[in-house]
């Protein structure tokens, strides 16, 4: 078999920062064969600091080329019609969080891969560490902590001053500042820290216990320094096996801790209690005193990198290997988010759509 043809959609700073570096290390199997962005200036930097052979300011370029794998890291409001195209024309797809505005749109495209028989896999990074792997291992084995009663996640993280507009994300690529549209226009962004991140956080703790699905969604969201979209958010949700779950989690400010997010997610189940804490770095799970589980983990292992999803593109794309962050897994996170967004602007409980329930 010869190389895998990359294409990229929305060469972005995150794309710049870190899916195109983390994809140096396949350049052995990968051929860079088209990227887009609007910027025609930095287009011709990105062609040229990377080596593609095709640069376009239409994304639909890329996908006439039908390439192998495709990278989809455009703003959110395009996912759906982009990362479609490329399933359509036979591509597996890596596809930036956050997936969707839209649950409808996200059920689409489990649909639409499975009916390709495609790979539509997110950008959640974190379900790709070794110590994330290792963790859902224990929650799968023997039964893990039955079924999942309460969940408490909480999230923060170093967008204070990106998500009220006066400022850039610290991870940014210097050379490649994100527009503020991306992530402040609530039409082009769905919204701010649940989308921007608490997207990453949500798609981990449904990664661990997979039976949940949100049914009930009940938020407040708090948007100071006159931002345009919220940089906190609190919700409660009620998932279909009635089982509980609050979410928390906001905008820090950048500086301390090496800019790392702090990630912490507790369960409580009928057969015991569970753990993972990505800032101390802690898996541990409980079953009674004679099953007791804290897991070795290395240093660093919680700090977040998106270099686990670029490599399984590749995989897949050769066939081999297994999606850790799949599109059914987005969809089940854009939902919970929808219904937050819906009931901070009604101040009622709002409902999941019933839609996909395979």
């Amino acid at each position: 078999m010869g190389k895998l043809r990359l294409g990229v959609i929305g060469a972005g700073s995150w794309t710049v920062s870190s899916h195109l570096p983390a994809m140096e290390r396949h350049r052995d199997r990968v051929e860079y064969t088209i990227v887009n962005r609007r910027n025609p200036e930095m287009l011709e930097r990105i062609k040229d600091r990377f080596g593609f052979q095709k640069a376009t300011t239409d994304w639909r370029d890329v996908i006439e080329e039908r390439p192998d794998i495709v990278i989809v890291a455009s703003p959110v409001a395009l996912h759906h019609e982009q990362s479609k195209a490329a399933l359509e024309a036979g591509a597996h797809v890596l596809c930036e969080k956050p997936f969707t505005i839209d649950p409808a749109d996200a059920w689409d495209l489990v649909e639409t891969a499975r009916r390709n028989d495609r790979e539509l896999l997110l950008a959640y990074g974190w379900n790709y560490r070794p110590m994330v792997v290792a963790a859902r291992e224990l929650m799968a084995a023997d039964g893990g902590i039955g079924d999942v009663e309460q969940v408490t996640i909480h999230m923060s993280s170093h967008t204070r001053e990106l998500l009220s507009g006066r400022g850039a994300y610290p991870m940014a690529a210097p050379e490649s500042i994100p527009e503020h549209a991306t992530w402040i226009d609530p039409d082009v962004s769905g919204g701010g820290y649940a989308q921007a991140q608490f997207t990453h956080a949500l798609g981990l703790a449904l990664w661990l216990a997979p039976e949940l699905r949100g049914r009930d969604v009940f938020a407040f969201m708090s948007a100071p320094l006159d931002a345009p979209v919220e940089l906190h958010d609190a919700i409660a949700v009620r998932f279909t096996n009635d089982g509980i779950g609050t979410i928390g989690g906001g905008s820090e400010h950048s500086g301390p801790d090496n800019e790392r997010h702090k990630v912490d997610i507790r369960m409580i189940g009928s057969r015991g209690n569970f753990h993972i804490d990505l800032e101390r770095e802690i898996v541990w799970r409980y079953r009674g005193a004679d099953d007791n589980v804290t897991l070795p983990v290395q240093p660093g292992d919680g700090i977040y990198d998106c270099i686990g999803p670029v490599d399984q593109l590749v995989e897949l794309g050769l066939g081999q290997g297994r999606n850790e962050s799949p599109a059914e897994l987005g969809a089940r996170t854009v939902e919970i988010i929808d219904a937050a967004y819906r009931s901070a602007q009604s101040g009622r409980v709002e409902t999941v759509p019933t839609l996909d329930r395979s």
